[in-house]
């Protein structure tokens, strides 16, 4: 019972979140999701319903460097991955959707890494 209760206000921030996010149509979206064991991140083109770039624990590129998906440094490996695929396709500014998770910790460490790799939010 208690879970459900926390994941009942997790989509309630989520939508709460997303509807501040949609005021500003012109940019890309970086959207995060965490579980316990790992954490998935795209950045989505929300005009033309479409997934740009991708990057999360559970691929190839992560598995090469980091067995373990749930700590603060594979986030940080994640967001870093992350970042050069965005540069890659010439992504330079998004706006961070956090899906209702609190910015700290995976979250946090996730987004410093993109911006060290140059996408500003």
């Amino acid at each position: 019972m208690k879970t459900s209760i926390r994941r009942h206000l997790r989509l309630r921030r989520k939508f709460s979140i997303k509807k501040k996010i949609q005021v500003q149509r012109g940019k890309l979206r970086l959207t995060v999701f965490r579980s316990s064991k790992h954490i998935y991140a795209q950045i989505v083109d929300d005009a033309q319903r479409r997934t740009l770039v991708s990057e999360s624990t559970a691929t190839q590129a992560f598995r090469e460097q980091m067995q373990y998906g749930g700590n603060v440094k594979a986030a940080a490996l994640v967001g870093a991955l992350l970042g050069e695929k965005a540069a890659q396709q010439g992504i330079k500014e998004v706006v961070c959707d956090r899906n209702g998770f609190a910015y700290a910790g995976r979250v946090k460490a996730l987004a410093d890494a993109v911006r060290a790799k140059g996408v500003k939010f």
